[in-house]
């Protein structure tokens, strides 16, 4: 298992930047089995100004989002591989579920479980909770491809 990775070490693993870079930190990671990243869900978020204006809730969307990005660190790590060489491709998702309204001020924990590693794509089990409350929940795919 190793350490938590900051925002800093995130921005060299996944090739993502603001507005659509959807991890802030992880941590609790065990290669090529999960990990466990974070989202502080702010009020200047650019979504937030039509999603909606006087009732500023986070897309599902970007939340699956967040949770493939989780789950392409994961991959970056366990292959031993940088987005200089490999680009991380989401494939798809299934049994998505959208649970609880995501609003600014809430901290997103974004649980991603492996549960197929087979010549370079990645089958993943997840969940986001927001403040503690399950808010999606997912099974979604991804290929890393080499540039």
């Amino acid at each position: 298992m190793t350490d938590r990775i900051e925002n800093a070490e995130i921005m060299t693993i996944l090739p993502h930047r603001y507005p659509f870079l959807l991890v802030d930190a992880a941590e609790d990671i065990e290669l090529g089995k999960s990990i466990v990243g974070f989202k502080a869900v702010t009020a200047n978020e650019p979504q937030f100004t039509g999603h909606f204006p006087d009732n500023p809730i986070m897309p599902g969307v970007l939340m699956l989002e967040a949770l493939a990005q989780t789950g392409a660190i994961l991959m970056y790590k366990t292959l031993g591989v940088s987005p200089d060489d490999v680009t991380v491709f989401f494939l798809g998702a299934d049994k998505v579920k959208f649970r609880a309204p995501v609003r600014p001020g809430m901290m997103l924990r974004m649980e991603v479980e492996v549960v197929l590693n087979r010549r370079g794509v990645f089958k993943f089990n997840g969940i986001v909770f927001a403040d503690g409350a399950k808010a999606v929940q997912a099974e979604f795919s991804a290929k890393a491809v080499e540039n």
